[in-house]
């Protein structure tokens, strides 16, 4: 199965240190995908002793046809950097928008 990312390989050859699922056990159909499974991961890069955890953020879509990982955001975005992205991302219309950004990565390869 195809896997593509817009990440550089070393920053995300480890397990992320949180993860949220925001679908899974999906069905959801989309430009002849099936969505199988969205989650958001944090990765905590570094600490800073006054800034805090710098995270990098990804999206990862896994389809039927394979799977995306792209960045989301990335920086010190404070303790609650993952609950905040998922909640952003939910609440308005950002859910399509990266789900057609992941299609778009998986067809282009």
């Amino acid at each position: 199965m195809k896997r593509v990312s817009d990440i550089d390989p070393g920053r995300i050859s480890r397990p992320p240190d949180r993860v949220k699922v925001i679908l899974a056990e999906g069905e959801q159909k989309n430009q002849g995908f099936v969505i199988k499974r969205v989650e958001m991961r944090q990765f905590i890069e570094r600490k800073d002793d006054w800034l805090g955890d710098y995270s990098l953020l990804t999206v990862l879509v896994e389809t039927d046809k394979g799977t995306a990982e792209m960045k989301y955001d990335e920086g010190f975005r404070g303790p609650d950097a993952l609950d905040s992205a998922v909640t952003m991302l939910t609440q308005y219309v950002g859910l399509a928008s990266l789900i057609n950004r992941a299609l778009i990565e998986l067809l282009q390869q």
